[in-house]
């Protein structure tokens, strides 16, 4: 199996397994994960083919195991079931371990100044195609949130997104050549701001972001419609 292979298994392993806890039931809302993180892929592959040909960011075949789909090696496929995967769970779990809403009352307060901040980047790089893309569809998806979804999850999704960044660190970090002598992914920094955390572009925090909060929005909207959620919070 390939680097990037092993990458995606070991990020979803322990999440996959604890799915089953008898408190948390996880594995109880794969009904409306699946079809969130489906959804979420089909916005997300289209924009991945494109910015590969057009070279704003390839793969390095020695860390692959050979086998594309549509352009993108498979195991990129499987980053965006096993990375949103492992992500909701840890969403699905706080619910379970914090009772209390923490960020709740701020969340308008911070996706404003995420909106606006993003906003500002986007505006003045526009020649920088994935810094641009990548803040301008942030901002426009936070300010759907803001202003028309007004969903009341947003404070538990910041937690979730926070306390995920530290994985995210380990895991985009083993992608972007922290522990190799050459990256998985590498990056045209002239399409980016050529800003590194580590060895991440810093734009990789806000896809990230993008990311799972267009799969927990489907996930909560799915989740509302149905009579029979698992909500871990009365899980016994």
């Amino acid at each position: 199996m390939s680097y990037y292979f092993w990458i995606n298994l070991l990020s979803i392993l322990v999440p996959l397994i604890v799915s089953f806890d008898r408190r948390l039931r996880f594995h109880k809302n794969w009904k409306f994960l699946f079809p969130a993180m489906l959804a979420t892929m089909a916005v997300f592959i289209p924009w991945d083919v494109y910015k590969t040909d057009s070279g704003v960011w390839g793969f390095n075949p020695d860390y692959l195991q050979g086998y594309y789909i549509i352009n993108l090696p498979v195991e990129e496929w499987l980053f965006f079931i096993a990375i949103p995967y492992a992500c909701l769970f840890t969403y699905h779990s706080f619910g379970y371990l914090i009772k209390k809403d923490y960020l709740g009352p701020y969340a308008k307060a911070i996706t404003a100044a995420l909106i606006l901040i993003l906003l500002i980047v986007a505006v003045l790089n526009p020649m920088r195609t994935y810094t641009f893309v990548t803040f301008l569809a942030a901002a426009v998806f936070l300010t759907l949130h803001l202003f028309v979804f007004r969903a009341d999850y947003l404070g538990r999704f910041y937690v979730m997104y926070f306390v995920t960044l530290i994985p995210f660190f380990i895991v985009n970090g083993a992608l972007t050549g922290s522990f190799t002598p050459e990256p998985v992914v590498w990056y045209d920094d002239a399409r980016n701001l050529g800003i590194r955390l580590g060895t991440i572009p810093v734009e990789d925090s806000v896809y990230g972001l993008l990311m799972l909060l267009m799969n927990t929005t489907v996930y909560e909207w799915l989740r509302s419609r149905s009579p029979d959620k698992i909500n871990p919070s009365a899980a016994s």
